[in-house]
């Protein structure tokens, strides 16, 4: 399939975490998906046109009228406050004190169970327990949460005593916040990829948005195009440059026959690079749409795009030219795993480093591979083993010193292929490794032992499990030295977290518990959470995903994880069989085959 081909099936099928429906965490799903919008005709798309219920349609129904209002104050912030007064008493309603629609702030929370109802002499009292998730901005972007409330308390009274059909009233409402549950979020917005320009303006690197579903087609060019020229959010800006200094959009984004118009006020010495780069920023920002795109700067045009689509393909926002390969380890060395349909290739490392294998991370450069393996020694300590070139390479480089632990090694996908770097967990600290197989620590703002660490298919993000919570972090390569920004908390209904990899752009893979070892899917920003697996059966000691992109998509398993020293793929959650491996001698007669461990891709 062409580049091209697969770009438009990608665009075509890519699905929405934000659109699944249900109530607290949704059932277990195979499906990998990356908020991402459906292909629609040049210029435009069918978004489904939808708003919180009225108080109302719950009827009679207690349960259903609470969650109703945990909803009441999703959609566009101009009406954020109207929605939520009707749930409100008549007489309660002058409490509320209004914000204008900018500073509309919507505290996202997760319900830990079912809400409380009972009946008191105080009438009828409502407790809902809950996880603070985060706060949902005006501009689309979810913050970190400000409330610490674990509970919430308020009083339903019946709207009108003569007509039980006319529904409930809230009587004495949570002061000072608009509650939205995390469900709310999912049914209400869709989430929406925008993309920066790292600080030396080489890599794209995405950031997630929420859109009300009633945005019409018409403003939401205008709202992607407020998103960039406001910049990233806080704890992207470390890794994530902004526009010039005063850049703003002229009026609204408009549409003529299937061709926007966008009209900025950018500072006069803008030179054609920058323009064009926000052509690309915009392009893959609004990766839904297929049409032509004029952009003007004070009025006059400086740059005509007759179709977006293949605007994308020709400057892809990731490095990516070849479908992944699975390997694994098994008897201390890396294989190549087989699986119908997918590309293989062979052993990616010379025989005589291909020993005592613990765990590998390979990346692909444009003219060979990037090879880190963690491997044992008689006494069990670790070592990292470093090596660059063509396949298979030949030349490594062995840290000094060994390591009591040593977790999986990621490389750091920079446009610097002389400068390779990489990340490793080693003795619960984060450190950052080159060519030389040097271990240097790398200072995180996040107190504790750091055990996983991931990186996003930018380079500029990452995910780390520290002291038992996960974060994320900017991470920034000026200079060629990698530094990483303030440590952001993920909020997740996980605890005895293990492992974490990123599935998609704005996707986590995250290996923990609720009770039982399970696998989630979770939302760069802690908000949205999906069960891949509720019950994995052991705890996972190990987890690899290849992240969903539009540049080269992956139909198949994006999944892989090691849990009581066996190997699994997540279409079917099967296991990885010996007869999977390739390029391994079968054992002799009345030997035992070993287990394949430690899978991970090649990409």
């Amino acid at each position: 399939m062409t580049p091209r081909r697969r770009l438009a099936a990608a665009l075509a099928g890519a699905l929405l975490l934000a659109g699944a429906t249900g109530c607290g965490i949704p059932n277990e799903s195979e499906v990998k998906v990356d908020g991402q919008v459906a292909a629609g005709k040049s210029g435009s798309s069918s978004f489904q046109r939808d708003e919180p219920p009225s108080q109302k349609a719950s009827g009679t129904d207690r349960i259903t009228f609470v969650t109703n209002f945990l909803a009441a104050a999703a959609g566009e912030a101009d009406r954020a406050y109207y929605r939520v007064k009707q749930f409100v008493a008549p007489d309660g309603r002058s409490q509320i004190q209004e914000k204008q629609p900018s500073e509309v702030a919507l505290t996202v929370v997760r319900l830990r169970e079912t809400p409380v109802i009972t009946e008191t002499t105080d009438g009828i009292q409502v407790t809902i327990r809950v996880q603070q998730v985060g706060l949902l901005r005006a501009d689309g972007t979810l913050v970190p949460p400000v409330a610490t409330e674990s509970e919430y308390r308020f009083r339903l009274s019946a709207a009108q005593e003569d007509k039980p059909d006319a529904g409930w009233y809230v009587t004495d409402p949570p002061p000072n916040v608009l509650l939205v549950s995390d469900d709310a979020l999912r049914r209400y917005y869709r989430t929406h990829p925008v993309y920066f320009w790292n600080s030396d303006r080489t890599r794209l690197v995405p950031d997630q948005r929420y859109l009300p579903l009633t945005v019409p087609d018409e403003r939401r060019v205008t709202e992607v195009v407020k998103w960039l020229t406001a910049g990233p959010p806080e704890w992207l800006e470390p890794g994530a440059g902004r526009l010039p200094d005063g850049t703003r959009l002229i009026n609204n984004a408009t549409e003529t026959d299937g061709q926007w118009e966008v009209n900025l006020d950018m500072p006069v010495d803008a030179d054609d690079k920058r323009v064009e780069q926000f052509v690309d920023q915009l392009a893959w920002s609004l990766p839904e749409l297929d049409g032509a795109l004029e952009l003007k700067i004070h009025n006059q045009s400086r740059k005509k795009v007759s179709d977006l689509a293949a605007h994308r393909e020709a400057r892809p926002a990731y490095p990516l030219t070849a479908d992944p390969q699975r390997f694994c380890v098994y008897d201390g060395a890396i294989h190549p795993l087989n699986f119908p349909g997918e590309a293989s290739g062979p052993v990616p490392v010379i025989q005589a480093v291909n020993r005592g294998v613990v765990s590998a991370g390979l990346s692909r450069t444009a003219d060979g591979l990037l090879a880190a393996l963690v491997t044992a020694g008689p006494d069990g300590r670790r070592r990292l083993t470093v090596g660059a070139g063509a396949v298979p390479v030949s030349v490594f480089q062995q840290s000094p010193r060994s390591y009591a632990s040593m977790g999986r090694p990621v490389w750091l996908r920079s446009l610097s292929p002389d400068r390779p770097q990489g990340l490793v967990v080693a003795e619960g600290r984060l450190h950052r490794f080159d060519g030389t197989a040097q271990l240097r620590p790398v200072p995180l703002t996040a107190q504790g032992a750091v055990t996983a660490v991931a990186l996003s298919l930018d380079g500029h993000r990452l995910a780390a499990i520290v002291g038992g919570a996960l974060y994320v972090a900017a991470v920034n390569l000026n200079g060629g030295v990698v530094s990483v920004g303030p440590a952001r908390r993920l909020a997740t209904s996980l605890t005895d977290l293990s492992a974490v990899d990123w599935a998609g752009e704005n996707i986590l893979d995250l290996a923990g518990s609720v009770g039982r070892p399970a696998i989630y899917e979770i939302s760069v920003d802690g908000a949205l959470e999906t069960a891949l697996r509720k019950d994995v059966g052991a705890r996972v000691s190990h987890l690899s995903a290849y992240p969903v992109n539009l540049v080269v998509p992956f139909s198949n398993a994006n999944l892989m994880y090691e849990a009581n020293g066996v190997a699994y793929r997540n279409n079917l959650f099967d296991t990885i069989k010996r007869d999977q491996v390739l390029e391994v001698t079968p054992p002799q007669d009345g030997a035992r085959a070993g287990n394949p461990t430690a899978p991970f891709f090649l990409y």
